[in-house]
This record gives structure tokens, C-alpha cells and sequence, in this order.
């Protein structure tokens, strides 16, 4: 496969083999991403699924093997890895007392025997930005940690009422750092702000080990 550069040149793409760098990037990110075999054996999760699988709320993992909580999510979830058998993909929605999580199942390149096929589980983010991009986008704009957190707290989907009611001050002090943020950013109002901090890539903070 060839990439075109500036100019109209072409480049031969070699194959890279940096699987343990490739394995590290995944790790950094905000998605839980899994690979499992069409019968639901976990085979490698990054430090998000895990975490996620560690919860319990709508899936886990038992004895090496993947398990919906409940039986509507069971069902859901050995359709889609059924589906993905005949190369198909899907989008789901798990869900749980304490949580809804939307699961993209995606068929790998598929082998020459059916029983060794994979598929990838990729879990929609926990919110619109992590934390970690959320302090690198406040740097980079020259926000005070006032102005952080306020933004932190529109990108839950919060009013400016409900941001007031949160930190205890004044409606009037909210609209001026949310005033404050939008010419900080350039933005020309809090839709356009939310919408490139949702857009900001899905890097998340490093696992505590």
C-alpha cells in the first residue's frame, strides 16, 4: 500500500511491527477496547475495559470468559458476536441499574477456520472528555481552574443554574466565566465550546498501578 505526500510523491508503507508500542496506545486510551473470540473469550483488553470489566455494572469477565449482567444483556450481546461471525457489525446498548453503556462489536480479519475468528468490543467514553484532555485543552488555552471546572461541569450536559447550584456561587458569576471561557477558546457560544472539547482525542489519564 502506498501513502501520497505533499507534493503528489508516493511512499511505500512498510509493515510496522511495534506490537508492544501498539499495545501501550491502546492502553492510552479513553475507550474501553476489547478482542474476544466468537464464543466471548477475553483475549486482550486495554486498561479501560478492564476497568470497566472490574465494575461489574453491565459486563464482566469470569474464568478468562466474557458475561453480560443479566439476561436481556446476555441475549443482546451473543447476537452481536454472532453476528460479527458472518461479518457483520453492531451497535449495542448494555444496561444495568447504575449504567447504559453503547458497545460497537466489530469482526477482526477473519482466519480460515470460523472457530479462531476475533472480534473487537469498543466501548463508548464514561463522558464527553477525560479528565486528562480536559486539563491539556485549559492549559493550552490559559484557563484558571475556576474556568476549568466550570467547563468541566458544562461538558456533563449542566446549565449555568445547575453549575451555580453545584459551586454555591451566584448565576451571574457562572455566565461570566462560561463569557470568560468562550472568548478564551473562540468559541461563539457553549454549544461550539462543548462540541471541540467532545472532538478532543480519547486519551485517558494513566491507570494507577
Amino acid at each position: 500500500m502506498d501513502m501520497v505526500l505533499e507534493g503528489g510523491r508516493t511512499a511505500a508503507m512498510r509493515p510496522w511491527e511495534g506490537g508492544e508500542e501498539l499495545a501501550q496506545l491502546v492502553d492510552e486510551l479513553a475507550h474501553g477496547m476489547l478482542v474476544a473470540s466468537l464464543q466471548g473469550r477475553l483475549l486482550h483488553a486495554n486498561q479501560a475495559a478492564l476497568q470497566e470489566l472490574a465494575r461489574g455494572r453491565v459486563i464482566t469477565a469470569r474464568h478468562g470468559a466474557l458475561q453480560a449482567c443479566g439476561a436481556d444483556n446476555g441475549r443482546v450481546l451473543a447476537n452481536a458476536l454472532r453476528q460479527a461471525g458472518g461479518g457483520r457489525r453492531s451497535l449495542i446498548t448494555l444496561s444495568g441499574p447504575d449504567a447504559v453503556i453503547t458497545v460497537a462489536v466489530v469482526p477482526l480479519r477473519q482466519p480460515q477456520t470460523s472457530e479462531h475468528c476475533r472480534v473487537a468490543l469498543v466501548f463508548a467514553r464514561a463522558s464527553v472528555c477525560d479528565s486528562l484532555m480536559l486539563c491539556f485543552f485549559a492549559r493550552g488555552h490559559g484557563l484558571t481552574p475556576t474556568e476549568e471546572l466550570v467547563l468541566g461541569i458544562l461538558c456533563q450536559g449542566f446549565s449555568a443554574p445547575d453549575i451555580a447550584r453545584q459551586m454555591r456561587v451566584a448565576v451571574s458569576t457562572v455566565r461570566s466565566h462560561v463569557r470568560s471561557l468562550c472568548a478564551k477558546t473562540r468559541s461563539s457560544g457553549v454549544r461550539e465550546l462543548v462540541s471541540r472539547v467532545a472532538v478532543l482525542p480519547p486519551v485517558a489519564c494513566a491507570p494507577l498501578h
